[in-house]
């Protein structure tokens, strides 16, 4: 039982502090774009752009690698090598003095956050089937906690130079991998490993197990486009605020802080009670059937008590990718978690690169002068519609039994 803890709460600190980490450097990548580079602002944006995207391939590609890899030589070894050249990557950027040697940073901290496979296979390792949605809710909490002190610890620390933050997040990376050599045990035990094949560790490769259990492929396919839909927040929030709402910075702010909170309480409070009661196929049905509420409410809201108030549709749609990731984890074998939770990133991957292409684009069509009409919140209506096919697509699964 001690294992279990430590095991658990290893994986939540992790969690934790990659998302506080990730947070860190999004207030001072801009200023660090521009200082090197010496670009202006809208130059800075399309770079980052191509970061982002870039990062999302590396996360695609190596997602797979290195879940196949924890389950041919365990999580541990695995799961800490990743970390710790996670805190060399980020201290390559703090120092990196040209832009191609930033972008090759960033395609690494893709590829090392990757790491998110083994971890979640260690959760399922040491949890119940029954009680792996509400593990998952709390990772997912620790996450959106993470996600809500990172850009705020990133922001102060701004103030001290662009490089401070990446400095801070390389120091809590290597704490990290400390603290993981002290209590973090092997949750993969040898007769429960099986041989490293290059053919299951690509993304077309491991397509092979997904098509092996009953229901595998429909649930990563809705966890692709519950992906796609449920990224209109981070793409797009701080812009559609402007534009509809006329929100400062500060309020800005202070919503991604009250939807941070909101999200974790309900994945540490709700989400477990409503997969118990409900079962995790129904629990995700409730989430999303909730979230396409939200998107709608969000697209044609224009008072900022209104905005507020929708936050509970927020709340509920946390119910969702707990549920799809407990959904998968069942449909694996002890030999294959590893594996199966690098097919999850990489759905999550492939969502990550669609979603900035499906949802950016119609919202700057709607803003822009040669609109026939202005509308903001043409992104949420998007995400409406991808919402809506994976209710679809869900409600179309096979019932599985725990294994």
């Amino acid at each position: 039982m001690a294992a279990r803890n430590h095991s658990a709460l290893f994986v939540l600190v992790t969690i934790f502090i990659d998302a506080i980490g990730f947070g860190l450097i999004m207030p001072v990548l801009p200023q660090l774009l521009m200082t090197v580079g010496r670009i202006d602002l809208s130059h800075a944006i399309g770079i980052g752009a191509w970061m982002g995207l870039a990062m999302a391939v590396a996360s695609f590609f190596s997602a797979p690698v290195l879940g196949n890899l924890s389950d041919a030589y365990g999580r541990r070894p695995v799961l800490l090598a990743a970390l710790g050249c996670l805190a060399l990557d980020y201290l390559l950027l703090a120092v990196a003095h040209t832009l191609p040697l930033i972008f090759i940073g960033r395609v690494l901290s893709g590829a090392f956050g990757g790491s998110y496979a083994p971890a979640m296979a260690a959760v399922a390792d040491v949890s119940t089937p029954e009680d792996r949605a509400k593990t998952f809710g709390f990772v997912s909490a620790a996450f959106g906690i993470g996600f809500v002190l990172g850009p705020a610890l990133g922001g102060l620390l701004g103030e001290m130079g662009p490089r401070a933050p990446f400095y801070a997040a390389s120091a809590m990376a290597a704490i990290n991998v400390l603290y993981g050599l002290i209590v973090f045990p092997e949750t993969l035990t040898p007769e429960r490993r099986r041989a490293f094949d290059w053919r299951r560790a690509n993304p077309l490769g491991a397509l092979k197990t997904a098509r092996a259990a009953p229901g595998m492929i429909g649930v990563a396919v809705v966890l692709i486009l519950w992906q796609i839909a449920s990224l209109v927040y981070p793409l797009t929030w701080s812009f559609y605020a402007i534009a509809q709402l006329g929100w400062s910075p500060a309020m800005i702010g202070l919503s991604l802080a009250a939807v941070g909170v909101t999200i974790a309480l309900s994945q540490i409070f709700l989400t477990g009670r409503a997969v118990k009661k409900f079962g995790e196929r129904d629990a995700a049905t409730i989430g999303l059937v909730v979230a396409i509420c939200g998107f709608i409410a969000y697209a044609f809201v224009r008072e900022t008590w209104q905005a507020f108030l929708a936050m509970g549709f927020i709340a509920m749609q946390s119910f969702v990718q707990p549920s799809l990731m407990a959904m998968l984890s069942r449909r694996a074998t002890p030999e294959t978690q590893g594996e199966v939770q690098g097919i999850s990133s990489m759905a999550l991957g492939i969502g990550s690169i669609v979603g900035p292409l499906v949802l950016t684009g119609p919202m700057a069509w709607f803003t822009g002068g040669g609109a026939p009409v202005y509308f903001p919140g043409a992104a949420f209506v998007v995400s409406a519609i991808f919402g809506a096919a994976a209710l679809i697509v869900l409600r179309q699964l096979p019932r599985v039994q725990p294994v």
